[in-house]
């Protein structure tokens, strides 16, 4: 039976991924991604995190239904053959804002880039990273010494914010996670909850012998100044669960996971 409604299938290009493609297509008609209603996705975490960034540059905003063929497939459902248009008829939509980095390089060039899970600021070399941290417009930490801090959504707190030892974020919550890498200064700081609605920058001290990278999920930005980040309303995402495997659920059970 075909699915209803105008979809578009995308697959990462694994050998599993592009077999499971193929087999969909015999059994349902698909449209091309600039007619679709809704994207079916293929692959794992890291390739649908490229699709909605892809997405979000081409300003081609769809639904998207993942299905795992990866590994850990956080942001995906299980991969099913049968039953997808029931699957797809009764999926529970969740809206998510991803944040925007805005940063400055040494040498001065601006650079903007979306992140749906992270924005982290990371040192390159050895040594240390000093950085000035602000929040609301007030410095909030004259001088973090670390390897690196995270600014995490809700959706992403699961990913690298929870592997720093960071807060997990329920859906819905609207709060932001400022979470250091191995702090050293101020030696009991652990990170912050803040609301959605904070605008979080971040001056880097000593930036030519302490180099900082900034990294919006995927993409990479070297030798910063300075990075602001801060929610972007303007352009929202909307990721399809099976009720059963949906993201509010499966976050709010990773907090009792021992």
């Amino acid at each position: 039976m075909n699915i209803d409604g105008k979809y578009a299938i995308v697959a990462s290009p694994t050998d599993e991924a592009q077999a499971a493609a193929e087999v969909l297509r015999e059994q349902h008609d698909f449209v091309d991604l600039k007619e679709a209603e809704a994207v079916i996705v293929l692959g794992g975490d890291g390739f649908m995190l490229q699709m909605l960034h892809q997405m979000l540059a081409d300003r081609q905003i769809k639904p998207v239904f993942g299905m795992n063929l990866g590994t850990v497939g956080f942001l995906m459902n299980e991969w099913r053959v049968e039953g997808l248009g029931q699957r797809l008829g009764k999926a529970k939509t969740f809206t998510v804002a991803p944040l925007r980095m805005d940063a400055v390089t040494v040498d001065g060039d601006r650079i903007s880039s979306p992140a749906i899970n992270e924005v982290s600021l990371l040192r390159e070399t050895r040594q240390t990273a000093k950085l000035e941290v602000h929040a609301g417009g007030n410095i909030v930490i004259e001088e973090l010494v670390c390897d690196g801090v995270i600014v995490a959504t809700p959706a992403g707190s699961t990913a690298y914010n929870l592997s720093a030892r960071g807060p997990i974020l329920p859906m819905g919550s609207k709060m932001l996670a400022l979470t250091p890498i191995s702090p050293f200064r101020p030696r009991r700081w652990r990170g912050a909850i803040l609301p959605d609605s904070t605008e979080i920058a971040f001056r880097v001290l000593e930036p030519k012998k302490r180099p900082v990278s900034a990294v919006a999920d995927q993409r990479e930005v070297r030798d910063v100044a300075t990075v602001n980040v801060c929610l972007d309303t303007s352009q929202t995402l909307s990721l399809m669960f099976d009720p059963e495997h949906a993201l509010d659920e499966r976050i709010y059970r990773e907090q009792f996971i021992v």
